[in-house]
């Protein structure tokens, strides 16, 4: 068996992983890594070992477990208590994802179409008012999601810039009393506004998912004050950093292939499939964690009870037993089944909502702005490190005559 590596590490390309992470690959489906700390654990690089790992019962989600594997030290303040959907197993996963799945089924979200495309459209307005050069993540890539999912959940998005920054300090603070400042702020100003919704004192009271958790589950019983802050939170924090990830580190990476763009261009038919594919190319959430609560037996070893399971996505969604040269962007790909999402009971829950967003994300920047170009050198557009949420930092961008 290969050395264990370090786990995470940064990408030196915003849209590949790490070549570290490759090299394993071609030795087998699961191998040992090491973490900041210096335990080791098991990272899956293959396709089918994932999908069979991330349906089994004996891997635990349950971030309290004194074993439960982290990857770097802000996120130690997740054991303090339950995190809701993320960090709980099933029965309880189960019950807390039957109260939001209506609001995120297929009809609830093709509902909101027509509201997301005035949103896109009118930052594209600012955009194209305001004039080139652009930084797109301020001015695009994160309000759309910020706007789609404050409307969601019924959380004023004139507050947007503190919870956009407390994320920030929660995902990407450089200690875990960073972290824990970001996550408390969030936590205060959530239980504020919950407070507000239940004496009707809120703006908007009573349009958003949190007005429909107040009046049904909190109020029957069915739900506790405490967890509803920390769903609310959840809801929150990856409703908007995720996709906002994917719009703008999808636009780089159409940017960075002109062909794939023009064949978009050519047949917009093909954009639906091409967010599939750009979801396995990019595979924001790397990393995946669990830990082993009975021993595993999969791909020719032995995951023992107690040791910790990380899911390198990127990698997995570029196995070649599973998709025919990996490594290529091909919008045309049948791109279906990739991890981008995780897997089994812990599949992402907004999924549905990701995918219109970022078709109408797409679609409408690339029509509109038809010759969109990077602002500067690929070489100064910085992405994030390897221990949060992938994406870019800054995307400068501009239009028009050179």
């Amino acid at each position: 068996m290969a050395e264990a590596i370090p786990f995470p590490q940064d990408r030196t390309c915003p849209y590949h992983p790490p070549a570290d992470y490759r090299a394993p690959a071609q030795q087998g489906p699961v191998h040992r890594v090491t973490l900041y700390d210096g335990h080791e654990a098991w990272l899956v690089t293959g396709h089918a070992e994932a999908q069979a790992l991330l349906t089994d019962a004996r891997l635990s989600s349950d971030r309290q477990r004194n074993d439960f594997p982290v990857v770097a030290p802000r996120f130690d303040q997740s054991r303090t208590r339950p995190t809701p959907l993320l960090g709980v197993d099933d029965p309880e996963h189960n019950r807390q994802r039957r109260m939001l799945i209506p609001a995120f089924g297929v009809k609830r979200i093709a509902a909101l179409r027509p509201r997301i495309q005035l949103i896109v459209d009118g930052l594209l307005d600012d955009v194209l008012e305001k004039g080139p050069p652009s930084e797109l993540v301020a001015d695009f890539a994160l309000p759309v999601p910020s706007m789609v999912i404050c409307e969601l959940l019924g959380v004023p998005y004139a507050d947007h810039e503190f919870f956009e920054s407390a994320s920030r300090r929660l995902l990407r603070g450089r200690t875990a009393a960073e972290a824990e400042v970001g996550r408390d702020q969030l936590l205060d100003y959530l239980r504020d506004l919950i407070g507000k919704k239940e004496r009707g004192a809120a703006e908007g009271a009573g349009e958003g998912i949190l007005d429909q958790l107040i009046h049904g589950q909190l109020r029957e019983g069915d739900l506790e004050r405490e967890d509803l802050t920390w769903m609310a939170l959840v809801l929150l924090v990856a409703g908007h950093e995720t996709t906002a990830n994917m719009i703008s580190l999808g636009t780089f990476t159409l940017l960075e292939h002109p062909d794939q763009l023009a064949a978009l261009r050519a047949d917009p038919e093909l954009l639906p499939g091409a967010v599939e594919e750009l979801l396995r190319f990019l595979s924001i959430a790397e990393g995946l964690q669990r830990v082993a609560a009975e021993d595993i037996e999969v791909g020719g070893v032995t995951i023992r009870a107690g040791e910790g399971v990380m899911f390198a996505t990127s990698t997995i969604n570029r196995d070649d037993a599973r998709y025919p040269d990996p490594d290529h962007l091909d919008v045309a790909r049948s791109a279906r089944h990739h991890v981008a999402f995780g897997f089994g009971v812990h599949q992402c829950l907004g999924q549905n909502l990701a995918r219109v967003e970022l078709e109408i994300a797409l679609r409408t920047l690339f029509e509109r702005i038809p010759d969109l170009r990077l602002a500067v050198p690929v070489a100064q557009v910085r992405h994030k490190p390897g221990d949060t949420l992938q994406g870019l930092v800054e995307l400068p961008v501009a239009w028009g005559e050179l």
